[in-house]
C-alpha cells in the first residue's frame, strides 16, 4: 500500500523538477553553455542567432524526451492491459473448465437405462474428462485419478470361484463399452513433467481388454484379471502385477522393465502373476524385473535379462 501511494508523488515531483530546469535551461541556458561568446546586454545579431540555435535545440529534445517518455507509459499501459485480458482469460477458461469438469462428472454418475441412453451418456462424461484433462494440465492428475475409480467402480473383480464358473458357461467377458473408453484415455493420457500419481486399477475385472500401446508406467494391477487382454506395446514399467492374472494376454513388445509381477500377499507370504514364459519372450524386461520363481529360473528369461543392450 505505502509503495503505490509514493509513486505519483514521485512522478509529480519527477515532472515538476523537469519542468523548472527545462525552463532554466530555455531561460540561461545559452549562457551557462556559451557565456564566453554572447553579451547579456545590447545582444547583437549573432547573440540571437546562437540563443536561437541553442533553444531549439534544447525544445527538439525536450521533444524527443517527451515522446520517449510518451512511448514507454503508454508501452507500460498496453502491458497491463494484456495482462489483465491474460488473467481474464484465464479465469473465463477455468470457469469453463469448471463447468465442463462438473458436467462431466454428472454424465459419469448416470446409471444404466433399458434404452441404453446411461451408457451413452457415460461414455460423453468420459471423454467430457479427457478433454478437461488435455486443455488443462493442472487438472490432469485429478481427472486420472476419477477415471481410475470409475473402472474399479464398473468393473470390479468378480469371486474367483463365480468368475470361473462364468466363463465355463458364457465364455470370457469383455469389459463394458464404458470401462473400456475409460482405459483408453487413461493409456493415451499426454506426457506431461508432473507426475498423476499411480493409476490404481487394482482387483480389477479386465479380462480381454484393449491397453494395445497404453502408457500406464507405476500402473498398480495387483489381483486384476487381464486374461487374454491385448498389451501389445504397452508401457508397464514399474507397474505392479502381483496376482494379476495374465493368462493369454498378448504382450508382446510391452515394456516390463522394472516391473512387479509377483508382490507380498496379507498373511506374509507372495502372490505371483500367472502368466507363462513364451508371453514374456518378446516383452522389455531387465534385471529389475520381479517375476514368479517358474518363469525367472527359466534359461531363456535369464538369457534375455542379462543381454547387454545394443
Amino acid at each position: 500500500m505505502t509503495t503505490k501511494k509514493r509513486v505519483p508523488w514521485l512522478a509529480i515531483v519527477a515532472v515538476t523538477v523537469g519542468v523548472i530546469v527545462f525552463g532554466l535551461l530555455l531561460w540561461k541556458g545559452p549562457w551557462w553553455f556559451d557565456g564566453a561568446h554572447l553579451r547579456t546586454k545590447d545582444l547583437q545579431p549573432a547573440d540571437g542567432v546562437v540563443i536561437t540555435g541553442f533553444r531549439t535545440a534544447l525544445v527538439a529534445v525536450g521533444v524527443a524526451v517527451t515522446a520517449a517518455v510518451g512511448l514507454i507509459y503508454t508501452h507500460r499501459q498496453l502491458e497491463h492491459t494484456r495482462a489483465k485480458d491474460r488473467e481474464q482469460a484465464e479465469l473465463t477458461r477455468e470457469s469453463q473448465y469448471a463447468d465442463l469438469y462438473v458436467d462431466a462428472i454428472k454424465l459419469l454418475a448416470t446409471n444404466d437405462s433399458p434404452d441404453r441412453s446411461g451408457l451413452t451418456e457415460r461414455l460423453g462424461g468420459i471423454y467430457a474428462l479427457e478433454r478437461v484433462m488435455r486443455d488443462s494440465a493442472k487438472d490432469q492428475a485429478m481427472v486420472v485419478q476419477i477415471l481410475a475409480a470409475f473402472v474399479r467402480q464398473r468393473a470390479a473383480r468378480e469371486d474367483p470361484d463365480e468368475e470361473a464358473l462364468s466363463s465355463q458357461v458364457h465364455g470370457v467377458p469383455r469389459p463394458s463399452d464404458d470401462v473400456q473408453a475409460a482405459l483408453t484415455v487413461l493409456g493415451r493420457r499426454p506426457v506431461r513433467d508432473r507426475r498423476d500419481g499411480p493409476i490404481n486399477l487394482s482387483f480389477t475385472q479386465l479380462s480381454r481388454a484393449d491397453l494395445t500401446l497404453g502408457r500406464f508406467d507405476h500402473a498398480i494391477f495387483s489381483g486384476a484379471n487381464l486374461y487374454q487382454a491385448r498389451l501389445l506395446g504397452t508401457k508397464l514399467s514399474k507397474a505392479e502385477l502381483g496376482g494379476a492374472d495374465l493368462r493369454g494376454a498378448q504382450l508382446a513388445f510391452a515394456d516390463l522393465r522394472g516391473a512387479k509381477l509377483r508382490g507380498d500377499s496379507a498373511p506374509g507370504g507372495t502372490v505371483a502373476a500367472k502368466v507363462e514364459v513364451v508371453q514374456l519372450m518378446v516383452t522389455d524386461i531387465d534385471a529389475a524385473t520381479t517375476l514368479p520363481d517358474h518363469v525367472s529360473q527359466d534359461a531363456r528369461i535369464r538369457k534375455m535379462v542379462h543381454k547387454k543392450p545394443e
